[in-house]
């Protein structure tokens, strides 16, 4: 177990071009793990992180614009990804085969994210809506409209009791997937939404946004439990570590931020990136972090527990 953070492995050259989206997976079946990429190169590469070491597995093709969101499925196996081009794609990270193609159009859809279950698909679209796909029918099962503008962050609760939304005008829409309804408009931020994140009890909601703050709000009672500065530029990512303690945040600022959700405080940045930093995830574990950016690069870092 590690007991320091630290930089653990750099891949230089992940891409030929900007990294927009980065997704980890565990593979229930067999204990792989897989870490999802997606750039302005319009390519989907699938890497598989094993004894320290990365290795390229697959690269997914077919995307016409830039890949703006990727995301694995609860169960290890599958993973998505969402393009300027208004095309989402399912891919089979066992046989490295394209599934499906979702027309998710007429414009493009920014951000995909898996249902708890792995059976739906949500989208965000240019206007105000969050669409709802079944994986394996590939149609359009429900939409939910937040009457309001182009939808750049969505995020399942893991209960699958709710998602949220981020819009590009700083409001963020928290809805009832059992009844559709809306549940809260939350208005914290005044600029856009660029990712959000709940934590693994799904009582709380960290949202990451333009205006270079990080809110933390209470999710059934839609009260805004901390507001966070450290950052010195937007805040492009947030993701919840699994140990329900801590999440991670990256910024056009270039850094990565760890924070103690307790204490709402920075505990350590990390300050390897040559350009802004778009995604951050850890792995199953909450042991490690994985990080892209615009200078191609791809990084892992050792989290203690």
């Amino acid at each position: 177990m590690s007991t320091q953070y630290s930089i653990l492995f750099k891949q230089e050259h992940a891409h030929d071009d900007a990294i927009w989206s980065v997704a980890w997976g565990k593979n229930e079946k067999d204990g792989s793990e897989n870490i999802i990429t997606g750039s302005v190169d319009d390519m989907v590469k699938c890497w598989k992180w094993m004894d320290d070491k990365l290795e390229l597995q697959w690269t997914f093709e077919g995307h016409q614009l830039g890949v703006v969101s990727v995301d694995i499925s609860h169960t290890g196996t599958l993973a998505a990804s969402s393009s300027l081009d208004a095309g989402l794609h399912i891919w089979n990270l066992e046989s490295g085969e394209e599934l499906k193609t979702i027309d998710a159009g007429p414009v493009d859809a920014w951000s995909v994210a898996f249902s708890p279950d792995s059976q739906f698909l949500a989208t965000g679209s240019h206007t105000g809506k969050v669409n709802i796909f079944g994986v394996e029918s590939g149609k359009k099962e429900s939409s939910f409209d937040t009457r309001g503008k182009f939808i750049l962050s969505i995020a399942y609760s893991p209960d699958g009791k709710c998602l949220a939304s981020g819009a590009i005008d700083g409001i963020i829409n928290v809805f009832d997937m059992a009844t559709g309804k809306l549940l809260h408009t939350l208005e914290g931020h005044a600029m856009p939404i660029r990712s959000l994140t709940f934590s693994p009890d799904s009582q709380y909601l960290v949202t990451a946004s333009d205006d270079g703050y990080i809110k933390i709000y209470d999710v059934q009672h839609a009260n805004l439990a901390g507001t966070l500065s450290g950052h010195g530029s937007w805040v492009l990512n947030v993701a919840y570590c699994p140990d329900n303690a801590h999440f991670v945040s990256s910024s056009s600022d270039k850094s990565i931020k760890v924070w103690e959700a307790s204490s709402r405080t920075c505990i350590h940045t990390f300050l390897d990136h040559q350009d802004q930093v778009w995604g951050v995830r850890y792995n199953s574990s909450g042991s490690k972090i994985v990080s892209v950016a615009d200078d191609r690069a791809m990084h892992i870092y050792d989290c203690p527990l």
